[in-house]
């Protein structure tokens, strides 16, 4: 597996600058990271006693690198995971918290090991994961990306403010759909008339 604090650069990098996009239920954000985050985390970066979208605007990519590690890779337990799930459970880690390990409870329960979708990686959740990679070393990770794809189509069919993150004006994959199909094998990836299919219903 790719060393990890290069997947977490990765992330950065695919996250971007600073946005508040008022569609964005995540708020002002850099490189990935929320000004809810920093709140958590009590990161008074500009030391005004108050933590605002000023501070966010201050993040650097080595503090977003560190808490990817430390409060969405480590704290949660991904770092357990078998490797070949890593990348794209971390990366869904950042981009949709505790979903991402719901996904994968989800995803293992359709394949045969039932689990509970509380998105805790626990005891069991790590035993099934294990298996599921030991019975599936090839196909494993793709069946979790493509469901992480699912997830977002089905963000798009409930929730309209979103389908822009999962189609782009155009009609193209928007950042949602190329960020999860990153994570599996090109010739798993839709079509543009499959994308365009798939959206064929939204306004």
């Amino acid at each position: 597996m790719q060393n990890i604090r290069d997947i977490a650069a990765e992330i950065v990098a695919r996250e971007g600058g600073y946005v508040n996009d008022p569609d964005d239920p995540g708020g002002a954000t850099k490189y990935g990271v929320t000004i809810g985050t920093l709140r958590r985390l009590g990161m008074d970066l500009d030391g005004d006693r108050q933590i605002t979208s000023a501070d966010v605007r201050r993040l650097s990519k080595a503090q977003a690198i560190e808490i990817f590690l430390r409060d969405y890779y480590h704290a949660p337990g991904i770092d357990c995971l078998p490797a070949i799930l890593q990348p794209s459970v971390f990366d869904m880690q950042v981009n949709a918290g505790a979903n991402a390990v719901k996904i994968l409870q989800r995803l293992l329960t359709q394949l045969g090991w039932p689990l509970t979708d509380d998105g805790a990686i626990g005891p069991k959740t790590l035993a099934v994961a294990h298996a599921a990679a030991a019975a599936m070393p090839d196909g494993l990770a793709d069946a979790y990306g493509m469901a992480r794809r699912g997830y977002y189509y089905a963000l798009g069919d409930t929730h309209p403010r979103l389908r822009k993150f999962c189609r782009r004006q155009d009609g193209g994959k928007g950042g949602w759909i190329t960020r999860a199909e990153a994570f599996i094998a090109p010739d798993l990836h839709l079509s543009a008339a499959e994308h365009r299919e798939r959206t064929a219903k939204w306004a």
